[in-house]
């Protein structure tokens, strides 16, 4: 009988307040679906939000023509689960059978407004996805969105890299060439974001943090979290 593999999964979610087309496309890529196979993944799941599920669609047409493309990577998706996310961040910390896998998760800062204005389901979105994976210590991807004007996103992202607690995951827009004004072409480093979340694993970070640590940055992590989110718990 031969050895039964264990799964491994990677949860990716954008939230539900704001579209972010580029994090799931870069989630489909060849190149990153490879280096999950590589890292002995088993497992895709998107949470791609209101108007994303087209990507996933288009994905799953172009595997049905060549099954290669999703180098033997089990893809699924949804577009928002009202009851939160903690079913999918548990199942990506693994357990019964299943390895531990990875969070890949928007760096999307909702105002405190926001925050005490929506459900909990709602709560446990952009910062509050990052928070949750934290303190159920599943190593998680950072990925600010460069599409939008907001510093704030990648300052969260660095500053939770910079403590060792996240990878910080890059998409990038560029101008391809003079006779390409106006066409942004997209990069992606997630291929190189989940060799480096494999080292979280040996990490002996917890959340919440301890602020009389070595701070970089003078501020700590529940100073930037509370800036950010309006509170730290």
């Amino acid at each position: 009988m031969e050895p039964r593999i264990m799964s491994k999964l990677c949860f990716v979610t954008i939230g539900a307040t704001a579209s972010f087309h580029a994090l799931i496309e870069a989630a489909l890529e060849e190149t990153f679906l490879k280096a999950l196979q590589e890292a002995g993944f088993t497992n895709l799941l998107l949470q791609y939000g209101e108007d994303g599920g087209n990507i996933l669609k288009r994905f799953q047409y172009a595997v049905s023509v060549n099954d290669d493309l999703r180098h033997g990577i089990t893809v699924n998706g949804f577009d928002f689960n009202k009851e939160g996310l903690a079913k999918e961040m548990r199942a990506a910390k693994g357990g019964n059978n299943a390895a531990e896998g990875l969070m890949i998760s928007h760096a999307g800062v909702p105002s405190k407004r926001l925050l005490l204005s929506v459900s909990k389901a709602y709560e446990a979105t952009g910062s509050g996805s990052i928070l949750a994976g934290l303190r159920i210590n599943v190593p998680i991807v950072v990925v600010p969105n460069p599409a939008l004007l907001d510093d704030h996103q990648a300052e969260l992202a660095e500053e939770l890299a910079a403590q060792g607690y996240v990878v910080h995951g890059r998409l990038r827009y560029e101008i391809a060439s003079a006779l390409l004004i106006g066409i942004s072409i997209r990069s992606s480093d997630l291929p190189k974001a989940v060799k480096e979340s494999e080292q979280l694993r040996t990490s002996e970070k917890t959340w919440p943090p301890d602020d009389s640590k070595y701070d970089p940055s003078g501020r700590g992590l529940a100073g930037i979290m509370d800036d950010e989110m309006g509170f730290v718990d």
